[in-house]
């Protein structure tokens, strides 16, 4: 780790995905830091192009770059587009990291996902799980583009001495989550499926699976927050894991939903769709011990986001 803490003030941080979830989370964060964000949209800026990365980082010279950007979705959305979730992770890390090189960048930080590990990795899943077993086959194909991206930041750091390190979210909820059942993740999706429940009057909730798997959530604003003192506070090889240290059942998660929503209505269950991983929750020991926490409870988080999602998606 670092002994003399990396400053943001005066510095020019590129925030890479800005429009997502996490990309909009760390703008807001950003806010106070006394720094330029740079931010490209995809209409002006396609990441999987490497000649347009390249002279985007030449014309605004980045010293720091938060790279949030990614092709994600749920199960259902890995499932079916394995070649985008694959090639689009693995284009935007290498141009992304490589351009941040060429260009001299004084810290890079690269988002990855808890879905790195296997899926049967011991639990909580400590950083020195990845790579011992095989993955999780509903979402491998993004797995292993964020594999690359980590080893890249490892291989640029030892080979060439670059500030770049990696950290591991958890599964991530808040405002600007994707709430389209077709692509969403299990807590968005759970939202949008309650909030038509109640607004249809039904007297019952389909929910995906057995309800028995249990996950980890950390609202986004926690992780943005975790996100901006690991690029501040640590500088070594290994990736960090960023989660909350709590793990719900989906059983459970779907209740505090519908509470969270105000709906009253029998959970049902659909078996016949997939679990995914039986158990999902991360070792956040490493990130602890420098010294940060969450502060937002799930339920707080569930009620805040659900007003967000009243006033900006819902029908």
């Amino acid at each position: 780790m670092t002994q003399t803490p990396f400053s943001l003030a005066g510095k020019r941080v590129f925030v890479a995905g800005h429009r997502g979830m996490v990309g909009r989370a760390l703008v807001r964060r950003l806010a106070d830091q006394d720094c330029e964000i740079l931010t490209a949209s995809r209409e002006e800026l396609d990441l999987r192009d490497q000649a347009g990365v390249d002279r985007f980082f030449a014309d605004r010279r980045p010293q720091a770059v938060l790279m949030a950007a990614a092709t994600v979705g749920g199960i259902y959305a890995n499932d079916t587009r394995p070649a985008d979730f694959l090639y689009d992770n693995l284009v935007m890390a290498t141009n992304v990291l490589g351009a941040a090189l060429r260009g001299g960048v004084e810290k890079l930080t690269f988002l990855g996902s808890s879905c790195i590990y296997p899926r049967l990795a011991p639990q909580p899943m400590r950083e020195d799980a990845l790579l011992t077993g095989p993955l999780e086959p509903t979402n491998e194909w993004y797995a292993i583009a964020k594999i690359a991206g980590v080893k890249l930041c490892q291989a640029f750091r030892r080979q060439h001495g670059a500030d770049f390190i990696s950290a591991m979210p958890t599964n991530l909820y808040g405002p600007f989550d994707n709430f389209d059942l077709e692509s969403s993740h299990v807590l968005p999706a759970l939202i949008a499926k309650a909030h038509r429940a109640k607004t249809d009057g039904a007297s019952t909730l389909s929910v995906w699976g057995s309800g028995a798997p249990k996950r980890e959530f950390m609202h986004v604003d926690d992780c943005a927050d975790a996100i901006l003192f690991l690029t501040r506070h640590y500088s070594a090889e290994s990736h960090v894991n960023v989660g909350s240290g709590e793990e719900v059942s989906i059983r459970t998660l779907a209740q505090h939903v519908a509470q969270a929503v105000g709906l009253q209505a029998e959970l049902t269950f659909d078996p016949s769709k997939p679990d995914g991983a039986p158990r999902k929750l991360m070792d956040s020991s490493l990130l602890r011990g420098m010294g940060w926490a969450p502060r937002i409870p799930l339920n707080e988080g569930l009620k805040a986001t659900y007003s967000w999602y009243l006033t900006q998606i819902a029908p």
